[in-house]
């Protein structure tokens, strides 16, 4: 039934700010721009897709005072780096650095925005990709 992520959708209410801050973390423009109600950004291996949308539009419950609900990770090859960069940008510290297991080590941080967004290092990616 379900097949692989295709969209991860996140909340702005200051879709300029978002905008710059997602382009500067990602180092690529956004590929789908509706400014200033949404736009999108194509990351990774797979091309999945991290979608901003203007706060206006959510869903009724959608947002929250306080960070909260799921997490999706995604891989990066150097956690440290990686969360030490996304802590420079200005992203405060939901979940610190945490082995979860061998080869599985998992962080999460809140954006400027309020997301929470998750980053792991995750040796069955590398293994799926053929990268080891």
């Amino acid at each position: 039934m379900l097949r692989g992520l295709t969209t991860t959708t996140f909340y702005a209410e200051d879709m300029d700010a978002a905008k710059a801050w997602y382009t500067e973390l990602l180092g690529i423009e956004p590929y789908f721009d509706r400014m200033p109600g949404y736009l999108e950004f194509r990351v990774g291996d797979y091309q999945h897709e991290l979608g901003i949308l203007n706060a206006a539009y959510a869903p009724p419950g959608a947002r929250q005072s306080q960070p909260g609900g799921a997490i999706i990770h995604w891989h990066v090859d150097d956690i440290q780096a990686a969360f030490d960069r996304l802590l420079a940008l200005g992203a405060k510290e939901f979940d610190p650095i945490t082995e979860r297991g061998p080869g599985f080590v998992t962080a999460a941080v809140t954006d400027p925005f309020g997301n929470v967004l998750g980053i792991m290092f995750n040796q069955h990616y590398l293994d799926i990709l053929g990268e080891k």
